[in-house]
């Protein structure tokens, strides 16, 4: 690993002066070492919200619910829905709606936070989007 030369009393400017003589490998440990000093800096006023947004992210439908939900969907394709269990998918479909919209207002809030994209945010969190048969 070379050694860089400073003085006791380094500017910004001088510092990225440094760092452009740093190999491409060490470049990128350098720059990946700097974000996770500035998220151990940010992190004690955004954990709490970070928190609580993958919380809201990862939040779903309880599994009892979502089985009914599965057997109303496959039923309705087999057009064998009575008009109560029309209703009650509805309703399922209706809070699965809403929770959707929770998380991805959450997803993109998180995303505002962290600086990146939306896309990227949920390539980060492995999070794909649903294929619908």
């Amino acid at each position: 690993m070379p050694t860089l030369h400073l003085e006791a009393q380094v500017s910004a400017k001088d510092l990225l002066r440094a760092v452009e003589q740093l190999p491409a490998t060490e470049l990128d440990q350098f720059v990946s070492d700097v974000l996770h000093l500035r998220a151990r800096r940010v992190a004690p006023t955004l954990a709490g919200e970070e928190s609580d947004l993958l919380e809201q992210i990862n939040r779903g439908m309880a599994e009892d619910a979502r089985r009914r939900y599965r057997e109303l969907i496959d039923k309705r394709r087999d057009e064998a829905l009575t008009p109560e269990e029309h209703a009650e998918l509805l309703r399922l479909t209706d809070e699965e709606e809403a929770r959707n919209v929770d998380r991805l207002r959450a997803l993109a809030r998180l995303a505002q936070l962290r600086q990146t994209t939306l896309t990227a945010l949920m390539d980060d969190l492995g999070i794909r989007t649903p294929s619908h048969k």
